[in-house]
């Protein structure tokens, strides 16, 4: 368990249990979330576009239908969906509002936020709130992977081996990685969308160099990268001999094993949180960023 005192430490510590709420609700929200057949587009900023990344792959394989992923001040207007789902945690991110004000009247809107009371209530269709994984450290943890989890347990996935990964994840040892010079995520499928994610992670709370890339893209070029003191992490299979090349490089390699991959963005989390500590860094208020980004103009 997280015993650094910061918000983020509690926040993080906490998922399994939201996991567990948020495939309640996702039952009770079955009238609300796309069916099967819809063509869906799902958008949101930073975390929560990685987030509607990993879905959207999720809803494709499952054959639930068309779904596209988005950054939600980079959809285009002009194509046909059944359902757009947008994803802000504070409800009030500028891009995310100023899409939903174009989408006006055009295809059902869902905004899925931790803040129920906040502008995208009047600006979607219809909400989900999922207040109980709502935040005050600045960074994202828990309302982003709470997010999935509704999301998943709306495909029909069990997320009972993903919670009980999350609370192994919580008592695992870090080890040397908090230290680690550099850290390249890879991803797979849906899981390239949490790559980016845990990249993101480290780069907001603790400054350090990280990337994100589908796994197999790793060795037309990045891989170059790879060198003693650096690491390389996994979501997902391992692609046959990437673990190989890794070592062979000097970088440290690690993957999800057989754990579910959005419990081992846990392990990522709490990495974040101790390379920050480690930096002398505050992981609750990283610097040059805010909870929402609200500009004063679009």
């Amino acid at each position: 368990m997280a015993s650094g005192g910061y918000l983020v430490d509690g926040e993080i510590d906490s998922q399994p249990e939201c996991w567990l709420r948020a495939a309640e609700l996702a039952r009770e929200v079955a009238g609300v979330l796309p069916t099967r057949g819809e063509r869906v587009a799902v958008a949101g900023c930073g975390t929560s576009w990685f987030m509607a990344m990993a879905y959207a792959t999720l809803r494709e394989a499952a054959g639930e239908g068309v779904t596209d992923a988005f950054p939600a001040s980079e959809m285009p207007l002009g194509r046909a969906y059944d359902r757009v789902v947008v994803i802000s945690r504070s409800g009030t991110t500028t891009e995310v509002l100023e899409l939903l004000r174009r989408l006006k009247g055009t295809v059902p809107t869902v905004g899925i936020t931790a803040v129920p009371a906040a502008p995208i209530a009047e600006a979607c269709d219809e909400l989900v709130a999922l207040e109980f994984a709502d935040e005050q450290s600045v960074v994202q943890t828990r309302f982003a992977t709470t997010a999935l989890a509704l999301l998943r347990a709306s495909l029909g996935a069990d997320l009972t081996g993903a919670v009980a990964d999350a609370r192994a994840m919580l008592d695992a040892d870090l080890g040397g990685l908090p230290a680690s010079e550099q850290i390249t995520f890879l991803g797979k499928g849906w899981t390239v969308g949490l790559a980016h994610e845990a990249a993101l992670k480290v780069r907001e709370a603790a400054g350090l160099w990280s990337e994100a890339y589908p796994a197999m893209e790793y060795r037309h070029g990045p891989i170059s990268i790879a060198e003693p003191g650096r690491a390389t992490w996994m979501f997902g299979e391992t692609p046959t001999g990437l673990a190989a090349e890794v070592a062979s490089a000097g970088a440290d390699f690690l993957d999800s094993g057989q754990r579910d991959p959005m419990a081992h963005l846990v392990l990522a989390q709490r990495v974040a949180v101790a390379a920050a500590v480690k930096r002398e860094l505050d992981p609750d208020n990283p610097r040059n960023l805010t909870r929402s980004i609200v500009l004063g103009d679009v």
